[in-house]
């Protein structure tokens, strides 16, 4: 299935150790289902905050359908993984830097990002969040015709402590995949903010955007991030009239997996899809959107399916954040104020 672009190795990676090896998969059948690991080819971490990628090239003979992610990680070393789909990696190498804002100029290493050409996100985990399986009859479609010809697998170390006696990390996903066609695509919706939370203050961090396309897509699953100073994540399908339809609700310091989606409802062309971090700060400094824990973010993923279609060419639905945008800003109507903001 997978073209191993890591035997090529060539050159000085702080952060990597220097082994020969030739094939990093495993590769295990069942029935009509394969299992691929996708891991870090035991890598050393040398710093706090530092985001590591690595790719593989998807067979582009024939397509593949993802139907399950099961990680091998532990929040004692990653603060988050992400599994993107992109026709062209961010880098030639077996493995980079892809902070996208981390500094690294004192390192001496080129930061680059996740994907050249045409990202998106698969999977996402954090917080020992357990295995995702896909509902029966709905995958992401990789390699053959799709647009995704390459998996790059991003993790973001936060503590290093356990890497300075010597010892290399592996933490990755097992991808959970089959050849079996599929006529459920599925597909996610990253919804986002950019923005700054003043000192010793609440606040919300909202966006949202209409579905301009003629699709109809069925979301199944959602999944919230902040970092430390979340304490709600919401997410609403907003109808035309400004019905307000909760599609999840949490609190983004348990487990970060992907929860089923609160009312199964369509969403449409015209329809919006709208999110709100609720932010509490005890600090008594301002606090900005960024990559490391001292930052903030505010995401909600959308996971859905298309049935006899393509997912949405919308992959991401980003605003400026507070102070410069709130859901008032849009022109929306009967917002559920407390709702979006308690548990």
């Amino acid at each position: 299935m997978f073209v191993n672009m890591k035997n090529n190795m060539k050159g000085s990676y702080p952060f990597m150790t220097y082994v020969l090896f030739t094939i990093l998969f495993k590769f295990v059948q069942c029935n009509d289902t394969n299992k691929y690991a996708l891991l870090m080819p035991n890598v050393r971490p040398y710093r706090e905050e530092l985001y590591l990628c690595t790719p593989v090239k998807v067979d582009p003979t024939r397509n593949y359908y993802l139907i399950g992610f099961e990680p091998n990680a532990t929040m004692a070393s990653a603060h988050h993984i992400l599994l993107y789909g992109c026709s062209k990696p961010g880098s030639s190498k077996p493995v980079w830097d892809c902070g996208e804002m981390a500094d690294s100029k004192n390192d001496n290493i080129e930061t680059m990002i996740p994907c050249a050409e045409n990202s998106q996100i698969l999977y996402a985990w954090a917080r020992d969040a357990p295995a995702l399986i896909l509902p029966e009859g709905v995958g992401f479609k990789v390699g053959g015709d799709s647009m995704i010809k390459y998996l790059v697998l991003q993790v973001h170390y936060s503590h290093i402590v356990q890497f300075q006696d010597g010892r290399t990390d592996d933490s990755g996903v097992f991808l959970h995949y089959t050849l079996r066609p599929m006529n459920k695509l599925a597909g996610v919706l990253l919804l986002g903010t950019s923005g700054s939370i003043p000192p010793r203050s609440t606040t919300y961090m909202e966006t949202d955007c209409i579905i301009k396309e003629n699709k109809t897509i069925h979301p199944f699953a959602y999944r919230v991030h902040t970092h430390s100073l979340g304490k709600v994540v919401s997410g609403y399908l907003v109808k035309p009239d400004y019905t307000w339809i909760e599609l999840g609700k949490r609190d983004p310091l348990t487990p970060q997996m992907f929860y089923p989606i609160h009312n199964k409802v369509p969403i449409s062309q015209g329809d919006r899809v709208a999110a709100r971090c609720t932010m509490y700060s005890t600090r008594d400094s301002w606090t900005y959107v960024g990559a490391t824990k001292a930052n903030e973010m505010c995401n909600f993923y959308l996971m859905y399916y298309v049935e006899d279609d393509e997912p949405l060419s919308l992959k991401f639905c980003f605003t400026k954040g507070p102070p410069d945008y709130y859901w008032k800003d849009a022109e929306l109507f009967n917002i559920p104020t407390v709702e979006a903001s308690s548990l």
